[in-house]
C-alpha cells in the first residue's frame, strides 16, 4: 500500500463498520490472507483472542492483509493500457504514484458477495490479480487512521 501506508505503520481498523455499511470503492480493508491456512480454535481461544485484539494487546498476526477496494459485486474488471476499468469505463485513481505501471489485466467479473482488491503499490502487490476476488464476509475491518509513527499520524 505504499504510499499511502508505508511498511511499518501501524493504522487503526473499524472492525464495527462492516456490520452497518457496506464495502465502498476507495475503501482500505484488512481481511484475512486467502492463502493462508485456516486454523482451528475453541470458542473460549477465540474469546479472548478478540478480547486482547480489541484493545490493542494482541495483533492478528501476518495472515491479514490491507489493500483498496477497487471493484464492486457484479461489477468487471479489468486494466488495459495503464488504466483501470470497472465495466469499461477508467477509475480516478488519485492516491496511485506517479509513473505507476500496470500490465493489461482481466476482465475479471464479480459475483455477488466479492469484491476485487488491488494495493497502491501496483508493482509489488499481493492482491486480487494474483489471488483472486475476496469474499466481502472476509472483510475484517476499514482502515481510516495511521497512528504510528507519529510523524506520518493522520486519516486515510
Amino acid at each position: 500500500m505504499v504510499p499511502t501506508i508505508e511498511i511499518d505503520d501501524r493504522v487503526m481498523v473499524n472492525k464495527l463498520v462492516m456490520n452497518f455499511s457496506e464495502v465502498n470503492r476507495g475503501d482500505i480493508v484488512v481481511f484475512r490472507d486467502p492463502a493462508a491456512p485456516d486454523v482451528e480454535e475453541t470458542l473460549p481461544q477465540a474469546v479472548v483472542r478478540s478480547v486482547m485484539e480489541a484493545i490493542g494487546i494482541r495483533t492478528r498476526g501476518f495472515d491479514d492483509l490491507i489493500k483498496r477496494v477497487i471493484a464492486l459485486p457484479g461489477e468487471t474488471f479489468s486494466i488495459r493500457d495503464n488504466r483501470v476499468l470497472i465495466d469499461g469505463v477508467p477509475i480516478d485513481e488519485p492516491y496511485l504514484p506517479n509513473g505507476t505501471r500496470m500490465p493489461d489485466t482481466g476482465p475479471v467479473t464479480l459475483a455477488e458477495g466479492e469484491i476485487f482488491v488491488m494495493g497502491d503499490n501496483r508493482q509489488f502487490s499481493h492482491d486480487s490479480r494474483s489471488f483472486g476476488p475476496v469474499p466481502v464476509e472476509d472483510v475484517i475491518g476499514k482502515a481510516f487512521w495511521v497512528i504510528w509513527p507519529a510523524s506520518r499520524f493522520g486519516g486515510l
